[in-house]
């Protein structure tokens, strides 16, 4: 039976709108598939065009997007290396049989009837992540998706069927992963440390090969022990999968994807400590460092998440032991994090440092008292100004009696 009518177009709602509906779940957006129309009718009738290389537009009143029914061969490597064709007798049943999953290839049109040709509703009902034709290897990013959809639905424990992961396993062994653009890849990782469970898209990338190749670093610390009196759950790779899932848990249901980036690479010098002082990882703040740029340069991450992850990486220990440190000590680590020039950075850091102590087994729970204290301190540091101090000082001196009063202002907390 053909869904098509070539002499009047037909409108169906899909995807993620579709999906998140029959789960109860409040859509994010709206999208819509045109069958039987062309670039010039939806023109005519005041739709926008984005983009040349596919057939999408945004509706002049809603501002969702619209795409004309198409189909797509693969014709060559990379994002580009498709061979895309939306003339008007592309049908229905051919636009849903290009997409990813079962769960996102089911269609409601315009009375309200879903229309699901790959068994999306019982994939739905059985909770799992299914890919929809062998079609699913000719685009690598589809492995980053799957992982993200995983974490996006973590609270109804979807599973990726076997298959699936075998066609991602045969993707990743393949090479093609190295094919994606950097700005796609990050993309999905942005989207996907978003989501409830963010160790759901580690823990999917891993089972199918494919975080050794995106994120080799993180994928190494798997396997390497810590110390039990600080960590129960000894594995380095475990307890940043549970720091992760606690900075979304802090996050009250908004998971900040820049928190949570640095929360996945703060731990990464463990995983070139030497086996001859293992389970100690002395030193691994400094030693993560050259590792948390690597990734950064190698995903294009923006500025604000590698400065994030840089300075959790390397202060994320004395956060944790600033209820022991003097007040000097405590100055330092303030203008070592920058954090008298950029007062915003303090929310991410902290957040990150308590998602770090709390995210370890049956330590979730404990208070992050340190948090308060880094705050309080930095407030005291903030009022103190050059203009208000009773000095005569001039030039470098004036800069030394400054943070004189601003380390005197940090002891007088303790002191009531």
């Amino acid at each position: 039976m053909t869904l098509t009518t070539l002499n009047q177009a037909k409108t169906y709602l899909v995807g993620g709108a579709v999906r998140d509906g029959l789960l109860g779940v409040p859509p994010r957006s709206r999208d819509w598939v045109v069958v039987g129309s062309t670039p010039e009718a939806l023109l005519e009738q005041g739709f926008n065009q984005v983009g040349a290389a596919f057939p999408v537009f945004i509706h002049p009143e809603t501002r969702e997007e619209y795409a004309l029914a198409r189909t797509e061969k693969k014709a060559g490597r990379g994002y580009h290396g498709f061979a895309v064709d939306f003339h008007p007798g592309v049908s229905l049943e051919e636009d849903l049989e290009r997409r990813d999953l079962t769960i996102n290839a089911i269609a409601r049109d315009e009375s309200g009837e879903l229309i699901d040709l790959h068994g999306g509703l019982a994939d739905l009902e059985a909770r799992v992540l299914r890919h929809v034709s062998s079609a699913f290897e000719e685009d690598p990013l589809r492995v980053l998706r799957v992982a993200r959809f995983a974490a996006r639905l973590a609270d109804f424990e979807f599973t990726v069927h076997p298959d699936t992961l075998q066609l991602m396993r045969r993707i990743t062994e393949s090479g093609a992963l190295a094919d994606l653009a950097a700005e796609r890849v990050w993309a999905e990782i942005c989207d996907a440390l978003a989501t409830p469970r963010p160790s759901r898209f580690i823990e999917v990338l891993r089972d199918c090969g494919a975080l050794a190749e995106l994120l080799p670093e993180v994928d190494a610390l798997f396997g390497v022990p810590q110390a039990k009196q600080y960590h129960p759950e000894v594995d380095a790779g475990v307890h940043v999968m549970m720091a992760m899932d606690m900075a979304a848990s802090l996050a009250a249901g908004k998971p900040e994807a820049e928190v949570v980036f640095a929360v996945l690479l703060h731990d990464l010098g463990k995983g070139v400590t030497p086996e001859d002082i293992l389970p100690s990882h002395h030193g691994h703040e400094k030693a993560g460092l050259p590792l948390v740029e690597a990734v950064c340069e190698r995903v294009r991450a923006s500025g604000e998440y590698r400065d994030l992850a840089l300075i959790v990486c390397e202060h994320h220990l004395r956060c944790h032991r600033l209820l022991d440190m003097r007040p000097e000590k405590i100055m330092r680590l303030i203008e070592s994090a920058d954090f008298i020039r950029r007062p915003r950075r303090l929310d991410g850091f902290l957040a990150a440092c308590e998602a770090d102590y709390r995210g370890r087994k049956g330590l979730g729970e404990r208070s992050y008292p340190q948090a308060e204290k880094l705050r309080t301190a930095l407030d005291a540091v903030l009022a103190i100004k050059a203009r208000d101090l009773d000095t005569e000082a001039t030039g470098p001196e004036v800069g030394e009696a400054l943070r004189k009063a601003r380390v005197e202002a940090i002891a007088l907390i303790d002191r009531g």
